[in-house]
């Protein structure tokens, strides 16, 4: 099983900070905001994390790579932790796959589809951080639990607010998951079906991976994962994980990486 990772995309919302630096590669804390989402892929139930990278993007490609050099010369100078730290992370089972054109997260997720063959798969959003690592294995517990479906994760978020996002619509089951009857992407509030918004995990079916093959570009020209959510639907089940906000953190814009700095700095020092 895979977990896959987008990371191709150009980070428009951070230039020109991203102008030569890969915004999965910006500082949270302590370590690039991805090396969150690979940790995170390889403490659940995957056996390899896949970024769909861009060629542009080596510098994502060099943190993940060995670099006894640098580790020999750490240790001559007493630095073991940080040897042992860098070495721990040239050694993470992650390997790549290239999206050569920026045509939306169904194509990326569709570039992987010779990694994940014939099963279930993971999908991590890059600018999404879950630091504990307990959401993966929960989504696969509720898929385990009915049959091997698709699950993705859910957060509440204000009413008002639901136009911003993707959100679903069905009936909850317990107190922490809902069976999912579509999805909506933007809704206005008057029409929200709910005020679940979909929060960037998903544990999906190899069916997904299938309809992608066969998308055509919708909304922004681009060939959305949504649609082939919906899709899937029409076929098989599908369940939602509901979170909690606190959760996990959303580094997709400047003020939400800041807060994210501060709220996980602040917990570090709490430790």
């Amino acid at each position: 099983m895979k977990a896959l990772i987008p990371a191709a995309g150009l980070g428009t919302r951070f230039l020109p900070a991203t102008k030569s630096q890969p915004k999965e590669m910006l500082l949270v804390v302590d370590r690039p905001a991805i090396q969150y989402v690979v940790e995170e892929g390889l403490a659940s139930a995957a056996d390899e994390v896949v970024i769909i990278n861009s060629r542009t993007k080596k510098a994502i490609e060099d943190h993940f790579s060995p670099d006894p050099e640098l580790v020999a010369l750490l240790r001559e100078r007493g630095k073991d932790a940080y040897a042992d730290e860098v070495e721990r992370v040239g050694n993470m089972n992650v390997s790549y796959v290239y999206q050569e054109e920026a045509l939306g997260l169904g194509h990326a997720v569709r570039c992987a589809a010779e990694k994940t063959g014939d099963e279930a798969f993971y999908v991590l959003l890059g600018d999404v951080l879950v630091p504990d690592n307990k959401m993966l294995p929960r989504m696969q517990e509720i898929s385990d639990a009915h049959g091997g479906a698709s699950v993705i994760a859910v957060m509440p978020v204000p009413h008002e607010e639901v136009k911003r996002f993707g959100v679903i619509a069905g009936s909850p089951v317990s107190d922490d998951v809902w069976k999912i009857d579509s999805l909506v992407e933007k809704p206005a509030p008057e029409d929200a079906p709910s005020n679940l918004a979909v929060f960037g995990r998903y544990l999906l079916s190899p069916r997904v991976m299938e309809l992608l093959a066969d998308a055509k570009p919708t909304v922004g020209g681009e060939i959305q994962l949504t649609d082939a959510l919906d899709a899937v639907l029409k076929e098989e089940e599908m369940y939602a994980l509901v979170i909690d906000p606190s959760d996990g953190f959303d580094t997709g814009t400047v003020e939400s990486w800041l807060e994210t700095n501060n709220v996980l700095w602040k917990r570090r020092t709490q430790e």
